[in-house]
């Protein structure tokens, strides 16, 4: 996994808590070499994506090491299923603080192995490295997908629909609620809705089934890890249209409803960690949405459409064009 950084017990860490999960993956050569061999198969292109995960920017400090694990794991994965692909193996990168002991190990090692199980996906290998703080990973995630047949953010066209999966502003209201508490009984949550909250900001759900039900079907995609103002830009920006989004129209959570009443609803629009997926459609083709949510059982919601021009604009029938001061989570 490593061949620098040779500090006391590295190797140790490795063979105890990392190599077991890379067991069942013959080109991850039981993490004693200093790279994999991984092979996507005839007629497959490999996908691949690499996400840093930061103790205080990305994940709660001193948080439950498996919740970290299924948080890491969980969002990388998503880059896969935007596209389309199917996961194969991940390498992790760890930058160990000196609170890292073999009770932390323990419990994170085997969070990434009930994970590795419920996304099928295999640790290949990566690098482990003593850091003064703060504790940090890195992510790569390889995927395969059908050659030709991975779905980009630069196929929106101007008449195109804009859906996204599941509901939006979750993870934002769950990490809001770690934080302070005391805001589930300020916005009148029940105990379910404040936990559904928080389950959703430590274990997004990639979409890995839904999107690959969509290869040849979504005209362009990409996972809401910034906040669906912020992201849909993107794909905006690389496919040459503007985007109206209309408000009424976007899906909350029952939990999420209650609290728009004490916040303002574009908050969850820009508020990010929802790793839910937007996609571009042909109305020619929408009618597909609705059989690949009943089959997947992750519902998908027309949002709204590609028009000419640029940007993204949130659109509310009383009051017309809304600003938007922020649209979503950024590092610089």
């Amino acid at each position: 996994m490593s061949k620098a950084g040779a500090s006391e017990g590295e190797f140790d860490r490795i063979a105890r808590y990392f190599a077991p999960l890379a067991a069942g993956l013959p080109g991850a050569l039981g993490l004693t070499d200093d790279a994999a061999l991984l092979d996507p198969g005839p007629g497959r292109e490999l996908v691949v994506s690499t996400d840093a995960q930061v103790e205080g920017v990305h994940f709660l400090p001193q948080a439950d090491p498996a919740l970290i694990a299924a948080k890491i794991l969980r969002s990388s994965v998503s880059d896969l299923a935007a596209m389309g692909a199917e996961p194969r193996a991940y390498t992790l990168a760890t930058f160990w603080t000196a609170a890292i002991d073999s009770a932390w190990l323990a419990r994170f090692s085997q969070g990434l192995a009930a994970e590795q199980a419920a996304l099928a996906i295999l640790l290949a290998g990566g690098d482990t490295v003593k850091t003064p703080g703060p504790l940090s990973f890195s992510v790569t995630v390889f995927g395969a997908v059908p050659t030709g047949k991975a779905i980009r953010r630069n196929g929106a066209r101007v008449g195109d629909l804009v859906a996204v999966t599941g509901t939006i502003g979750d993870a934002f209201l769950g990490l809001k609620l770690l934080r302070e508490p005391e805001l589930a009984a300020a916005w009148g949550l029940s105990d379910a809705e404040a936990d559904f909250l928080a389950a959703r900001y430590w274990r997004p759900s990639p979409r890995l089934a839904t999107m690959v039900a969509l290869r040849g079907v979504a005209s362009a995609a990409l996972d809401v890890s910034d906040g669906l103002v912020a992201d849909l830009e993107h794909i905006a920006a690389t496919s040459g249209v503007g985007i109206e989004l209309a408000l009424r129209a976007m899906p909350f959570s029952s939990g999420a409803q209650k609290a728009i009443a004490h916040l303002s609803p574009i908050d969850l629009l820009t508020g990010g960690d929802d790793y839910e997926i937007a996609l571009t459609i042909s109305p020619k083709k929408a009618a597909i949405l609705s059989e690949v949510a009943q089959a997947s059982g992750v519902p998908i919601t027309l949002v709204g459409r590609c028009v000419a021009g640029s940007g993204v604009m949130l659109c509310d029938e009383a009051r017309g064009i809304l600003p938007i001061p922020k649209t979503g989570f950024r590092h610089f």
